[in-house]
């Protein structure tokens, strides 16, 4: 069973899609092992996309997700981190598929409603930087 993580960054949460976006997890085999709304701080963000931090789109990318709140999730199942990159969509909503969130509910390539993890090991470090394992079922 893998394990990967999601966010619903805050434009997505702005417009009331929680939900929808959750069904699309369930709806295609994902479980959601543990979820939570939260509001990012600017030292969470800045750790959260460290990996980032000399890329020119860093301080807009923190400005931007600490913007409002986001909801983050544990999302489970067989080849859990390849299922949520398909249901997101190309990271330019212009460029996703019909069908995908990003496609039905982001805005532009700033504002592209989801994050999902990259890797398998992405996704561990990123489920611990939210959640601890008693969090999780």
């Amino acid at each position: 069973m893998e394990r990967t993580l999601s966010i619903i960054k805050p434009d997505a949460v702005a417009k009331g899609v929680i939900g929808k976006i959750l069904d699309r997890f369930e709806s295609n085999g994902l479980k959601i092992a543990a979820t939570k709304k939260i509001q990012l701080t600017r030292s969470d963000a800045e750790a959260f996309y460290a990996i980032h931090a000399e890329r020119p789109f860093f301080n807009d990318l923190v400005d931007f997700m600490i913007s409002g709140p986001v909801v983050v999730s544990v999302l489970e199942g067989e080849k859990a981190m390849a299922k949520n990159r398909e249901l997101m969509g190309a990271t330019n909503p212009k460029e996703a598929e019909a069908g995908t969130i990003r496609a039905d509910f982001a805005e532009n390539i700033d504002a592209n409603a989801v994050h999902g993890s990259d890797s398998v090991e992405n996704a561990a470090i990123e489920i611990a930087f939210f959640f601890s394992e008693r969090e999780i079922s």
